[in-house]
């Protein structure tokens, strides 16, 4: 059900979210980060972040994902990590902050990792315009 684990291009370690979270897998995606954070414990200062790819289950995310994620996050925290998360697409990010989690799980929690031309304006801002201005 959970691939194996493996390491980011800066050596942190790569939690892979199968394609369709259930409730049931819960606990165990959380014994399997409790795993790479003790398997990766021996480093110096041990690992401070934990890559989740969510590329799998971002193209349908719902409430039982977010559940998943606020719950790696509480367990990646009592380990003294955090979870940033690998391929959230739109929907996913949407979701996070339609349940007011952005705030919570964002910068200081979950963190989007992705190239700055994957983001998108937020809704709702448009640029204004004065009557009598020149059209570039």
């Amino acid at each position: 059900m959970v691939q194996p684990a493996a390491r980011s291009e800066d050596g942190a370690p790569v939690l892979v979210l199968p394609a369709t979270v259930t409730r049931e897998a819960v606990p165990g995606l959380c014994e399997r980060l409790r795993c790479l954070l003790a398997e990766h414990a021996g480093a110096a200062a041990g690992p401070t972040t934990v890559i989740c790819d969510v590329s799998g289950p971002a193209a349908d995310p719902d409430a039982v994902l977010i559940d998943a994620l606020a719950r790696l996050q509480l367990t990646a925290r009592r380990q003294g990590a955090r979870v940033v998360l690998r391929g959230a697409g739109r929907p996913l990010r949407q979701l996070i902050a339609l349940v007011g989690l952005g705030g919570t799980l964002g910068p200081a929690g979950l963190q989007m990792r992705g190239q700055t031309e994957e983001r998108e304006e937020p809704l709702g801002v448009e640029e204004g315009v004065e009557p009598g201005d020149a059209a570039l």
